[in-house]
């Protein structure tokens, strides 16, 4: 199973492990769970729940209908006792996978179902992925910034400053994690150029 549709089972599983939900209810709360970056279509999600029948992890139950008779009822999709295997075996899982982008968003929202120790495990190794990233831009920056134009010097610095933002952030949610105080957020050490984009109008 790739990497992106693993991500859909996870939410998947995790979602049903709160409570039955029909296909509509459930597409809306996947989409409030992943935002607006990845947009949750019908088309990806009714495969993966009929993969998840298929293999045993959910059970559908045809619910009567309220608009008449004749008309069709909605399936509510609930897990078995493999789902709920399956789901804690992915939630225990707190190794590279877990930090990156395409996941993340997905194990954070699913925290309340994770043992503290695997989501301080997650949180730190999302901290040290995007360290590791923060080290390389601003290595590649100090040695291209005079070739760069303003515009793409912009952009490298913007996304310089937004990993130290998440890396800020991340400080604070593991401070939280270990039952410490929260430090004060630090100014950002990373020198700004001078900007010489014309004024807005």
């Amino acid at each position: 199973m790739s990497r992106r549709s693993g991500v859909l089972e996870l939410a998947v599983l995790g979602l049903l492990h709160e409570s039955p939900l029909h296909g509509y209810e459930l597409r809306k709360r996947l989409s409030a769970m992943f935002g607006p970056v990845r947009r949750i279509s019908y088309g990806s999600l009714y495969p993966c729940l009929k993969d998840l029948v298929a293999d045993g992890l959910l059970a559908e139950d045809e619910t009567a209908s309220v608009t008449g008779v004749g008309k069709r009822g909605r399936t509510v999709y609930k897990l078995t006792a493999e789902g709920k295997e399956r789901l804690q075996e992915q939630l225990g899982d707190h190794g590279p996978a877990a930090w990156e982008d395409e996941s993340f968003g997905v194990r954070l929202a699913l925290f309340s179902q994770t043992d503290a120790d695997v989501r301080l495990k997650i949180l730190e190794g999302r901290r040290s992925r995007l360290e590791e990233r923060r080290e390389k831009v601003t290595s590649a920056l100090s040695r291209t910034r005079e070739a760069l134009d303003r515009y793409t010097l912009e952009l490298q610095q913007h996304g310089l400053e937004s990993v130290e933002r998440e890396v800020r952030w991340l400080n604070e949610l593991i401070a939280t994690e270990r039952g410490g105080v929260v430090a004060a957020r630090p100014r950002s050490t990373t020198s700004r150029p001078s900007r010489s984009l014309p004024p807005e109008k």
